[in-house]
């Protein structure tokens, strides 16, 4: 999101200087690069909220991009399949949902029809979601970046954004790759958005909790039992979409994720931890009413990370099949949730504007897809705030 709002920026204000400050030794290291590189087109979002509005306009512009620049990608499609009675009426709510949204060419498959696409799916009825796909979001990463600098983005690396000052009308920028002076700040730090935010003086309302999302990689001779996308239907009492199986652009089929707290910010592995960032989480209120109101879900998830039996259980809704000795260990990701102090995870997406800053503070799934959407909306704000 950060390379795409500058892409934009540039786009919209040829006359101004920008500089993008990248707190790691390279672009994308983090949620741009270990999500599960798919394509989301705004299935499950709220008709009229942002994140449905910028998921259709968004997933139409990066697929024309990835077109343009050979960026590898498949519109491969997806199911969302119903297991049983009560699934297959949120089935109906969700087809009705997509609809609004815009989507195209969604239909209702009975099992017969499912099993057309997917023959070894279980489950009773389906939803076909044809604008779905996968792409490799570090490829896009590494071209926005490209053609950043090619019209005169300044990519700094290495450069953490330490203190934010304002100074008339403006701030001073404090990285470890020196100090800069801007008019305007934009804030897509993601997993460190919330206390980026703080170093400019808003208060940190709604905090980023992370999610670690584990996953599984079926091994290659059973890699035939999945041959695009196949997507539970999601639950209503559970703030995530669940378990499902992705085929990957580079090859082979990951089956996840989980979701457990995580205890750090940047904790891919069980044995990850920063006491900063667990003291962040813990002693955060809205984090303790969280697992207060989902307390079951909270421990099946946990369970489920350290069981293997149980994760192949969850699959087997969708694939029968699947035995526990075909998976292999595969990668985790990083969720950058916002929660509220009430508990409740923040939905759409969420900017915080002032006069010479705009902060992302909520801008998890569909953001990679979305990403090019978003940096025009927010680069149309700024523009519309700035007098170069």
């Amino acid at each position: 999101m950060g390379l795409a709002t500058a892409y934009k920026l540039r786009r919209h204000c040829p006359a101004a200087g920008v500089t993008l400050l990248e707190k790691e030794a390279a672009v994308g290291a983090h949620q741009s690069s270990h999500n599960s590189g798919v394509l989301h087109c705004g299935l499950y979002y709220k008709p009229g909220s942002t994140k449905a509005r910028l998921a259709v306009s968004g997933i139409r512009e990066m697929v024309e991009f990835c077109q343009e620049h050979q960026i590898p990608h498949d519109v491969c499609g997806k199911l969302v399949v119903a297991t049983n009675e009560p699934e297959l009426a949120r089935l109906r709510d969700l087809h009705e949902r997509g609809q609004q949204n815009g989507l195209q060419g969604i239909r209702f498959l009975n099992r017969e029809q499912m099993r057309e696409i997917e023959p070894h799916v279980g489950g009773i009825a389906a939803l076909h979601v044809p604008q779905e796909g996968i792409v490799d979001y570090p490829k896009v990463c590494a071209t926005i970046g490209k053609l950043n600098q090619a019209q005169g983005v300044r990519i700094l690396t290495s450069a953490r954004v330490t203190g934010l000052q304002a100074r008339n009308h403006g701030w001073l920028v404090r990285s470890a790759a020196g100090d800069f002076e801007a008019d305007f700040v934009v804030n897509c730090a993601g997993l460190h958005c919330d206390r980026v935010s703080e170093l400019a003086g808003e208060k940190r309302e709604v905090r980023i909790v992370p999610f670690r999302g584990e996953y599984y990689k079926l091994k290659p001779q059973r890699q035939q039992l999945v041959r695009n996308l196949i997507y539970p239907v999601p639950d209503p009492q559970f703030p995530f979409l669940g378990v499902h199986f992705t085929r990957l652009i580079d090859g082979g089929i990951e089956a996840g994720p989980n979701a457990v707290l995580a205890f750090a910010r940047e904790g891919y592995r069980k044995t990850d931890i920063s006491l900063a960032d667990l003291w962040d989480a813990l002693s955060f209120v809205g984090l303790r009413n969280f697992l207060r109101k989902h307390k079951r879900m909270s421990w099946e998830e946990l369970k489920r990370s350290f069981s293997k039996r149980l994760f192949c259980e969850a699959l087997q809704k969708l694939v029968p099949e699947i035995r526990g000795e075909d998976l292999d260990p595969g990668g985790a990701g990083v969720r950058a949730q916002a929660m509220s102090p009430a508990g409740d995870l923040v939905h759409d997406f969420c900017f915080v504007e002032r006069a010479n800053a705009l902060h992302v503070i909520n801008a998890p799934s569909p953001a990679a897809t979305a990403s090019l959407a978003i940096g025009e909306e927010i680069a149309q704000r700024v523009a519309s705030r700035v007098s170069i």
